[in-house]
């Protein structure tokens, strides 16, 4: 920890002091200067104040033995025992860090009666699928979750560990970081790792408007959540190269004040994660009847319909729809975005997308930074002209979604 020390026989101008901070952390308290909660530690007393009055320390931090810490652990998403996709994504990752410091990749797999599963997580190139089979695994409950991913990283000592950045990855991962005293950044949207076994950790920050670079160089393992549809799985491979490891914990770690009465499924409903082709309505959309034309287009050329945070705060698209860093994040063949104007909170959800189509009347917009395809015009124009062209025959939908091989 850094803090600011205030030599309090060297001041001598009171009111001055306190007029060199702009964040009003200055203040006098009992007649000695004092700094606040206030305070960012920007320095500016240190650097603009009388000389000698403020100093700023830090505290010595003590060096951890990096060789100690050996491999990058990917923890393993499932419902019992299909595994989420982004563990998948996770691995490929995984392994393309690995290569660099020559580091083994493992996958940590907790449930109950997934032995059998476990045998596809091999078939990805992973070195070592690590299983914790417990009856009190069967249902995730954060205690014994936690247990178990301690228990690993206690056991096996990884550099960096993976979570997907779903409902149970943003819970666990959190709270195991916690136990190591170790930091954790969120929603990832790249990764890498140095050669020194320093991760990388890049992620947007106020909203969008800087990409926040984090190390976490004197603390392991190294935790970092990433959303579904970030990274590309390996391709899946007939060999096997990887072995299983059957672990065990002590069954009063798994206890929990957690009883699960009944499991209900969710209705499944289209995901845009899931979508390889999506239109998406922007701002330029002018009322809900409108997205009838957006519709119409999906419909056309295999797609689902999504939208940017205007359309979904007026309750014109389902929450669910929403791209962006406050919505879902896609990675489909082919987009089409229809008047959005291409903010960076909404780029950072689409922006891998393999073949981006925009159309916007503002030949500037920051849209087409990110697009393949420029359409510099009205949607109001452009769309009801391309729905005829489709409906007609004119085009083709297969010319149109042979775009996704650009």
């Amino acid at each position: 920890m850094a803090k600011i020390i205030i030599h309090q026989d060297k001041v001598t101008d009171k009111k001055a002091l306190i007029e060199l901070c702009p964040f009003k952390a200055i203040e006098v308290v009992d007649g000695k200067v004092d700094i606040n909660a206030a305070c960012k530690m920007c320095k500016m007393c240190v650097k603009k104040g009388p000389e000698g009055v403020f100093e700023y320390v830090e505290d010595q931090v003590v060096e951890i033995n990096k060789d100690e810490w050996n491999g990058i652990v990917v923890y393993v998403d499932h419902v019992d025992g299909d595994i989420h996709p982004v563990t998948f994504e996770l691995i490929g990752k995984a392994k393309e860090m690995a290569g660099k410091i020559n580091h083994p990749v493992y996958c940590l797999f907790m449930g109950h009666n997934i032995k059998e599963k476990a045998d596809e997580l091999l078939h990805y190139g992973v070195d070592e699928v690590f299983v914790y089979d417990d009856e009190e695994l069967e249902h995730f409950r954060i205690e014994p979750y936690t247990a178990v991913f301690e228990d690993f990283i206690k056991n096996y000592q990884p550099t960096i560990a993976l979570v997907g950045g779903t409902t149970i990855g943003r819970s666990l991962a959190p709270r195991t970081a916690a136990r190591f005293r170790t930091g954790l950044t969120a929603d990832c949207t790249i990764l890498d790792v140095q050669e020194n076994t320093d991760l990388d950790q890049i992620r947007p920050a106020f909203g969008g408007n800087i990409m926040a670079h984090i190390h976490t160089p004197n603390h392991r393992p190294q935790f970092a959540t990433v959303r579904y549809k970030i990274f590309s799985a390996p391709e899946k491979s007939d060999e096997i190269n990887g072995k299983i490891t059957l672990c065990h914990i002590d069954k009063e770690r798994l206890a929990s004040g957690i009883n699960v009465l009944e499991v209900k499924e969710k209705e499944k409903v289209e995901s845009i994660e899931d979508a390889d082709v999506i239109v998406v309505a922007g701002r330029a959309i002018k009322k809900q009847e409108d997205l009838d034309m957006i519709n119409r287009l999906a419909d056309l050329i295999g797609g689902q319909v999504a939208g940017t945070r205007p359309l979904i705060e007026a309750g014109w698209i389902d929450a669910r729809r929403q791209i962006g860093l406050s919505g879902r994040t896609v990675k489909p063949k082919l987009i089409i975005t229809c008047g959005v104007s291409g903010a960076i909170q909404f780029v950072a959800g689409m922006n891998n997308s393999d073949c981006i189509i925009s159309i916007n009347t503002d030949e500037n917009a920051s849209i087409f930074n990110v697009a393949h395809y420029a359409l510099v015009g009205d949607v109001y124009e452009i769309i009801p002209n391309l729905i005829e062209k489709l409906s007609d025959g004119e085009l083709d939908v297969d010319d149109l979604v042979a775009a996704t091989k650009c």
